[in-house]
């Protein structure tokens, strides 16, 4: 049975992780700064162990991007996920920006009533911008960091802050346009039998949103995270950067710049991988993940191979 409050298309989903995934998604009222009432936030939570960590997903995107990463986590760690602020289904309201300080201060608040200690922030594309913004506003919230082919250092175009109709709603109906979906999809796998019928409907599924038109224009209008390159050296927590060497996204010049920005960083390279190695290389990037999080919170910055794997 899933949730009410997901969309009907729901139930096209055909893979296990995903209808699973699909079925567990919670929803509760947190209270924010950003207006009177509360706003209605999309959540899974799964395991119990340990320091928990929290997966932040990409832009346009919505939790279930980590359908293949969490049933591999969960069993090791206490493991949450969350629509941010204007994405997948957390509750999009009337008088916010949509912001970058506005989802930073949705999920403060988010972490103040759910999880309630220092965590370790994933985020994944945007989501990693945000863990980056977050942490540098919230030290104390965050204990380390993963970056998974994070965004962050390409600034904006200026000309998105003047965004007007009709020319938002054009911009949104290309992005809603399934082909144009697909071509995104296909460019974001090495291995393109990955796009499936299932990862498709999961990509959409929170276009059903009334407001995602709205959301998806204020987020494109602030500017997005054009203004975060110049604050990432300022980064004190312990960094895993994880990184398709096939990435046709963000390609791969980044994360040399994050590891080299970082100071307490290391990079691995996933290969054979594109811009998402949580779903491409779910196994591998878990491994990963665990690894770091069991390893010492201080460590030299460093670049290495995978884990079983070869150097790029």
């Amino acid at each position: 049975m899933f949730p009410s409050f997901l969309p009907a298309a729901v139930a096209q989903l055909t893979e296990d992780t995903s209808i699973a995934l699909a079925q567990q998604i919670q929803q509760t009222s947190i209270t924010t700064p950003l207006q009177p009432d509360p706003i209605l936030t999309t959540y899974v939570q799964q395991g119990d162990e340990g320091t928990p960590i929290l997966l932040l997903n990409g832009f346009d995107s919505s939790l279930l991007e980590f359908r293949r990463l969490i049933p591999k986590l969960a069993p090791h760690i206490e493991t949450w996920a969350l629509d941010l602020l204007g994405f997948g289904f957390t509750e999009r309201p009337q008088g916010v920006d949509f912001s970058p300080t506005d989802m930073k201060t949705h999920l403060h608040s988010f972490w103040q009533q759910m999880i309630q200690r220092p965590m370790i922030l994933a985020g994944a594309s945007m989501g990693g911008a945000t863990a980056l913004d977050f942490a540098l506003t919230y030290p104390e919230a965050v204990e380390k960091l993963v970056l998974l082919d994070s965004s962050g250092y390409a600034p904006s175009p200026k000309a998105t802050k003047f965004i007007m109709p009709p020319c938002d709603r054009w911009l949104t109906n290309f992005l809603r346009n399934p082909k144009v979906r697909r071509w995104v999809s296909l460019q974001a796998y090495c291995d393109k039998n990955f796009v499936t019928p299932d990862a498709e409907c999961c990509a959409a599924l929170h276009l059903e949103d009334p407001n995602w038109h709205r959301a998806l224009v204020g987020f494109t209008k602030s500017g997005g995270y054009n203004f975060l390159y110049e604050t990432i050296q300022n980064i004190p927590h312990p960094t895993l950067i994880l990184w398709g060497d096939a990435d046709k996204i963000m390609g791969i010049k980044d994360a040399d710049k994050f590891d080299q920005t970082i100071a307490n960083s290391q990079l691995i390279w996933i290969p054979d991988c594109g811009h998402v190695p949580h779903l491409e290389q779910s196994q591998l990037t878990a491994d990963n993940i665990l690894a770091f999080l069991a390893s010492p919170a201080k460590r030299p910055s460093q670049t290495i191979s995978p884990i079983s794997q070869g150097k790029r």
